[in-house]
């Protein structure tokens, strides 16, 4: 048997990951389910583009607002326990639209969207590095590329059935989805509280000033984890085009809440086959190459997408940006879990998704404003052409990280 084959195996009978996976794929599809909502139900309150990227940037501002104090309580406290308050918030937000959308006591109003909205954005923000600092704590270190890699694909699992159930229930009547999402996020709750205490190789740090700036520094000063992460932010901050996706299903594409999910859905399909191509091949070589590549493939199929005007082509293009973006994901994550130590896994992970907040929903308010001034259809390809110079740019001035070979060194550390 293959080492590959061997470590895919491993996991197999590792029951506490298999816990972390399902909790993913919860946690995914509460969010998914939920964003597709507020989506569709903030476009149809308003018609403004500008609104779409409003909900984008107010999920995001909260990530760099607290991004120092999020990490610091991950290293600090059980991030199990971080995880469970945020998972229990975020089911109250759904709870909240739910009532709203049922009538009684209250309606709902882009206001109020827009108030859960920011709730939301914080919850996500505690919630991410702490989950992302579990994994390396319920897996040996020579499984975590095959975990990585299964982990991605726990969130495009969730990515495609989820959006796509979440615009069928809409169909039907909005407290069924907002309904979905609140139960998602329950039972992830559960999921989460059954896994192993994470293991501390040391003291957790004391919350100070530089306690909370060893994250930033120790990004700084590793050029490869540094040129990883901002070239992802770039990249899918120009290209991303997810915010337009209600504008293209409406007015575009000409389909209803159905095709909005199945919009959304289709990168998620591309990435969970790439995923389990990389589960049975991972990158072992010129690893740097390969994610410049696939960013740049990212570009091509977003300026695809972009011009566009079948629903066929859209999904076919969506599913190829997809799959090129899991490559970057999986190479990026590799490299800064196996590179940072346990007791920074938090800080680190922590400033890593701000930086994933950022291109995602940074990006999606950037890509709402451009919409509003030039257009939609002129605003996505402009964003693709602008993926395609970022990764010029990157690969002049990240010379190392270009040139990378292995991601990890062949000796055990």
């Amino acid at each position: 048997m293959s080492s590959d084959s061997s470590s895919a195996a491993s996991l197999r009978h590792c029951a506490p990951f298999w816990r972390f996976w399902l909790a993913r794929v919860l946690l995914t599809s509460g969010f998914q389910v939920i964003t597709v909502a507020i989506g569709w139900q903030v476009y149809a309150l308003s018609g403004s583009a500008y609104d779409l990227g409003l909900v984008g940037l107010l999920q995001f501002f909260p990530r760099v607002l607290l991004v120092l104090l999020t990490g610091a309580v991950s290293d600090r406290f059980d991030r199990r326990r971080v995880v469970g308050v945020s998972l229990a918030m975020q089911a109250a937000a759904a709870a909240i639209l739910l009532a709203g959308n049922l009538g009684g006591l209250f309606a709902i109003s882009r206001e109020l969207i827009f108030a859960l909205s920011l709730l939301i954005g914080t919850c996500r923000s505690f919630d991410m590095p702490a989950m992302q600092s579990l994994l390396p704590s319920i897996v040996p270190q020579r499984l975590l590329g095959q975990a990585i890699a299964l982990a991605a694909s726990a969130n495009e699992a969730a990515t495609i059935v989820a959006p796509a159930l979440g615009g069928l229930l809409f169909a039907l009547g909005a407290p069924f989805t907002y309904g979905l999402s609140a139960f998602s996020f329950a039972l992830c709750l559960l999921m989460v509280s059954s896994l192993p205490a994470s293991r501390r190789e040391g003291k957790p740090a004391r919350v100070s000033v530089e306690s909370l700036l060893a994250g930033v520094r120790f990004i700084r000063s590793r050029p490869d984890i540094f040129g990883a992460i901002s070239l992802d932010l770039f990249a899918v901050l120009l290209g991303g085009a997810t915010a337009l996706l209600p504008v293209y299903a409406h007015d575009i594409l000409k389909t209803g809440p159905w095709g909005l999910g199945l919009l959304r859905s289709a990168p998620a399909v591309g990435a969970l086959l790439m995923s389990a191509w990389l589960l049975r091949h991972p990158v072992h070589r010129r690893s740097g190459r390969v994610m410049f590549f696939a960013v740049a493939v990212f570009g091509l199929a977003t300026i695809v997408f972009g011009l566009s005007t079948s629903f066929p082509l859209s999904l076919l293009a969506l599913m190829v940006l997809g799959s090129a973006d899991v490559i970057s994901v999986v190479i990026r994550g590799t490299l800064v879990q196996l590179e940072t130590p346990d007791e920074m896994r938090g800080r680190v992970n922590a400033v890593n998704s701000l930086f994933i907040g950022a291109s995602n929903q940074l990006g999606e308010f950037e890509s709402g404003m451009t919409a509003g001034l030039m257009g939609t259809v002129p605003a996505v390809v402009a964003g693709g052409v602008g993926t395609l110079l970022v990764v010029v740019l990157w690969m002049k001035w990240f010379p190392q990280l270009a040139a990378r070979d292995r991601l990890v060194s062949e000796e055990p550390r």
